[in-house]
């Protein structure tokens, strides 16, 4: 028998107690749930603890830290998406790159501008999306999401989070008929074929929504009256469709005649007379992280696609970028990796903890790019505020991390300052999870997983 010393034996106990507990915890997930962990010293980049880090898993929102890091790296602090007017002969452009925080009244200032040089355009208004390619949709989108917001298309023609809200209400006192309020008008159709129901909604016909190419939004299936009034956000399907009616409304709005048609060009090019400028790089990689932006990720991807290929920004050429920069310029091996787009929305998106542990380690190592502190802070902001598991004094303000959540998947890597002021990286991956009491106790098994999880590392030695 192996005989130990008592004293090193007596050193070796709170590490083994710390090393045993998350392995304990794991068995507080469902029947049938998988997790990857690993826990690293921040400082030193040696393991606290791993399990089955190997494994591919969809990494969700996770994934927007390996985008931001590739963004930083590539487009430099003070990148900016431009969007121009231009004019050539009868004719005005406007020039889109994909800026994702593009708002209606900055289109509006830019025709302001416009409208100091005409009033009258003879010929046409032409959208130049050349920026990107035409296809806006990851592959492995689920197609029963693509009519929300969070699944809106990256695009270059992007404009007000590709997303329009309208508000459904009554229009009787007997609560039968329905109507919309869609926020300033957005050209958009609804259609309503809900049944309405009184109490419980019925067990096996759920609210659905569908959206088609022309901007119709169909409301189907059964829906609770106590549930009306309510808000609903609609992912808009054709971006060129739906910017080219904002920008005949802004024309006439500013009082200038359009005697053609808007109509797609990308090969339209003129004389710039007017430029809107987006926030610079770091406040967009602010907000993707801390409220896990998906049009802000997938639209920067192709940027950087577009930046480092030198032609138009695509899903593909976009996931190879970031591959290579990463490899090149962070010496970060994701030869590996399935990604298919940059928001982690994709179902075909597969990672490690390992290769998130090596972007996340980078990131700790050079404060200089601030990305640790873009990320969301437990008890304070972005989408760990309020996040259960990490609720109260222990951990506000010693927690920051990029969530990750799809169905059966609750994803977080981050860094969390310990009881004993030591600094920890982790990783968490937890997949193929359901609850068997589903619509009631979803998250009952999770919250508490993740509460004696970070509990244990917060109490680690």
């Amino acid at each position: 028998m192996l005989k130990i010393p008592f004293i090193l034996f007596s050193l070796l106990l709170p590490a083994l107690a710390s090393a045993a507990g998350p392995d304990a915890h794991l068995a507080l997930l469902p029947a049938g749930a998988e997790a990857s962990l690993l826990v690293t010293d921040a400082k030193t980049g040696k393991t606290v603890y791993s399990h089955d880090a190997e494994t591919l898993r969809p990494p969700a929102s996770v994934q927007k830290v390996i985008t931001a890091l590739a963004a930083r790296l590539q487009l430099g602090n003070e990148y900016r998406f431009n969007t121009d007017i231009e004019t050539e002969g009868n004719d005005v452009i406007f020039r889109f790159n994909g800026d994702p925080s593009l708002r209606r009244d900055d289109i509006r200032r830019l025709v302001a501008s416009l409208k100091r040089e005409t009033s009258i355009i003879r010929g046409n208004v032409y959208l130049n999306g050349a920026a990107f390619d035409d296809f806006e949709l990851a592959d492995g989108l689920p197609w029963d999401n693509l009519g929300i917001c969070y699944s809106a298309p990256s695009s270059s023609i992007s404009l007000d989070d590709n997303c329009a809200v309208a508000k459904m209400v009554f229009t009787d006192n007997n609560n039968t008929q329905i109507d919309f309020q869609v926020s300033r008008d957005a050209p958009i159709n609804i259609v309503e074929k809900l049944e309405l129901t009184d109490g419980l909604e019925k067990r096996y016909c759920k609210f659905k929504l569908m959206a088609d190419n022309t901007n119709q939004y169909t409301l189907g299936g059964c829906l609770g009256r106590h549930k009306i009034p309510r808000f609903l956000s609609f992912a808009i399907q054709n971006t060129e469709l739906y910017v080219a009616e904002i920008i005949r409304r802004e024309l006439k709005h500013a009082g200038i005649e359009l005697q053609g048609d808007v109509i797609r060009n990308d090969r339209a090019s003129g004389r710039i007379i007017a430029r809107h400028e987006s926030a610079a790089l770091p406040e967009l990689l602010d907000e993707m992280l801390k409220d896990s932006d998906n049009l802000i990720a997938d639209n920067l991807l192709k940027a950087v696609g577009r930046s480092y290929y030198d032609e138009p920004g695509s899903f593909d050429n976009g996931v190879s970028a970031v591959k290579a920069v990463l490899q090149e310029k962070a010496g970060i091996d994701l030869a590996h990796a399935a990604l298919a787009d940059g928001s982690g929305l994709s179902r075909n998106n597969r990672m490690t903890a390992t290769q998130i542990m090596a972007v996340m380690q980078y990131i700790y190592a050079h404060p200089e790019l601030k990305l640790m502190d873009a990320m969301a802070e437990a008890g304070k902001s972005g989408t760990l505020r309020y996040r259960y598991s990490l609720r109260g004094d222990t951990f506000k303000g010693r927690v920051r991390g990029k969530t990750g959540t799809l169905y059966g998947t609750y994803n977080i890597a981050g860094m969390m300052s310990t009881a004993s002021g030591s600094a920890l990286l982790f990783v968490q991956m937890v997949t193929n999870y359901h609850h068997p009491d589903y619509h009631r106790h979803e998250k009952r098994e999770i919250r508490n997983f993740e509460k004696k999880f970070y509990q244990s590392l917060y109490s680690m030695k």
